[in-house]
């Protein structure tokens, strides 16, 4: 007993800052009542003697935790201030784009992620309503699937774009993360100006992909979730690739998916000639109608075009009056194949216009020995079991590579010069940007001191009685040009407006972030955000 005695009375009088004197509030009236069978005097002495540490202990304890509960008022408080939009303030607005293209994934991944034309507009809705994206546009083609963002958080909006991806597609998100490739801010910027000047394309200087881009924008225009940053990023994309192609001979040669695919025949031709081959086209379309054209400057003089319907095909016959184009409906399409050499198919069809068990029906002709199935479709037209044949042989968009390969110096220093204007384009859009994020700061500050003026003329106004209008006004004209005044310096080194004395995006970023530090605005303009977000949800 003598230990716990010397123990308790040892560690009793310690200072209130000792964390483990919080137990002792407990333990005091347990040895009270321990000691309360004692009845000689030392024992009374003790018991009183202890009474008393444990109640100056209790005071000194009670003392603490109301400091304790000040501490804990007061972190209590700083985590309200922080909750609810500490998951946004924590991170900036980031660029993302996420995708899939001819580099990273195989046609029989990206087949699976291709979203028509039509259904761009309903996919920005899809992934605006997702709980951390802000914009989005989608740039689906035959080469690649491309997701454009401004996500509120970096980490959350790839881990919900990648998910929304794996949904539509059916594609696991383990796989969608071995083909997929990431890339933030200036490097996405970059992508995206390099992808309309057809320098990611498998055909150097691609034409068709900077069509491909304006559409997007096309398409975007009035979508909610198309707005300001993603538009912006679109609109100086397309004016990259237009200097690109303006300023280099990018686009000299066979730079398209559908030139590409004639060459590609025309290379696996007996003769290299199509002055006696047989063609039949299935589809009408843009690829469609390209190919046609491209068989025509080859040499081609007569060829079949199976399609839905006529009227593309009249179009076409009538801008190339000098090739005999005949046309057929779908329900003649194996009749036509048969009679056949080479078969260019560009549908949009979902499922496989040729398998197995149709090609081995069909009669090849004894001089070719085989018969060419160029598809340039995602999803594929021919089906890859339709390779195994002996009797024909399949290329789709990825076999395109191999035309791909002459002139690599003179390809290589077309590039170096478009990554030239590529750079240039990059930093005025960076510039625009920067300028555009100062937006809310010069609002929130204007709206800031409009509300301290307003708050001390109505208690000026008050203190004075009654006074003329005139004198109102004056007093009201005096606030208004104090405002003024000292909104003039901050205003002229936030705005970016293309002139010449203009702040250095650098500079200007500082100085925005030093205004919203010393009036306080960073919370307010990113709690617009969030309710935007969710004003954007609840629709």
């Amino acid at each position: 007993m003598a230990v716990a005695f010397g123990f308790a009375t040892s560690i009793a009088p310690s200072t209130p800052s000792n964390p483990n004197l919080r137990p002792l509030v407990v333990s005091c009236p347990q040895l009270q009542t321990f000691y309360k069978p004692l009845n000689n005097g030392r024992a009374s002495a003790f018991n009183q003697s202890l009474r008393v540490r444990c109640e100056s202990v209790s005071q000194n304890l009670n003392t603490i935790d109301k400091e304790e509960l000040k501490r804990s008022s007061a972190m209590a408080l700083a985590q309200l201030k922080a909750s609810a939009i500490d998951r946004y303030t924590k991170e900036k607005s980031s660029l993302i784009v996420i995708g899939l293209n001819v580099h990273t994934a195989p046609v029989d991944v990206r087949e699976k992620l291709a979203i028509q034309e039509a259904q761009w507009p309903q996919a920005i809705r899809e992934l605006c309503a997702l709980n951390h994206i802000e914009e989005a546009a989608v740039l689906s083609t035959c080469n690649r699937m491309e997701v454009y963002v401004v996500a509120l958080s970096q980490h959350r909006g790839v881990k919900e774009v990648t998910e929304w991806m794996s949904k539509i597609s059916g594609v696991s998100v383990s796989e969608l993360c071995q083909h997929r490739f990431m890339l933030y801010n200036k490097d996405a910027t970059r992508h995206l100006f390099e992808v309309a000047s057809g320098l990611n394309s498998i055909v150097l200087g691609e034409g068709q992909i900077l069509a491909q881009v304006k559409q997007v924008k096309k398409l975007g225009q009035g979508v909610d979730g198309f707005n300001k940053k993603i538009g912006g990023l679109f609109e100086h994309a397309i004016i990259t690739g237009k200097r690109v192609r303006t300023e280099t001979n990018i686009s000299s040669g066979s730079v398209s998916v559908s030139s590409a695919a004639v060459e590609l025949a025309l290379m696996k031709l007996p003769e290299s000639s199509y002055a006696t081959t047989r063609v039949l086209v299935i589809g009408a379309g843009k690829m469609g109608k390209l190919v046609i054209k491209h068989l025509a400057a080859k040499g081609c003089k007569e060829m079949v075009v199976v399609n839905r319907t006529e009227e593309k095909v009249a179009v076409i016959r009538e801008e190339l009056k000098d090739i005999q184009i005949i046309y057929k409906p779908l329900s003649e399409m194996m009749a036509c194949a048969a009679e056949a050499d080479v078969i260019f198919t560009s549908t949009a069809s979902d499922t496989p216009l040729f398998l197995k068990e149709h090609a081995q029906t069909l009669p090849v002709d004894t001089e070719m020995g085989r018969r060419l199935f160029i598809d340039i479709s995602v999803p594929r037209n021919v089906g890859p079991c339709v390779s195994d044949l002996e009797t024909a042989e399949v290329y789709n968009v990825d076999d395109l590579k191999d035309i791909v390969a002459a002139n690599k110096e003179d390809r290589l220093r077309k590039a170096m010069e478009a990554q030239i204007i590529i750079s240039e384009e990059l930093q005025h859009f960076e510039a625009w940007k920067d300028s555009l994020e100062a937006v809310p700061t010069i609002k929130k500050l204007r709206a800031y001191l409009e509300r301290i003026r307003a708050s001390e003329l109505d208690k000026c106004l008050s203190k004075m009685g009654d006074i003329t209008d005139k004198q109102k006004k004056a007093i009201y004209d005096l606030s208004m040009g104090m405002m003024k005044k000292f909104l003039h310096g901050p205003m002229q080194h936030l705005r970016c407006d293309g002139r010449s004395d203009c702040q250095r995006p650098e500079e200007m970023l500082e100085i925005m972030h030093a205004v919203n530090r010393m009036f306080d605005l960073e919370t307010e303009i990113i709690l617009d955000t969030v309710r935007t977000k969710m004003e954007r949800i609840k629709k």
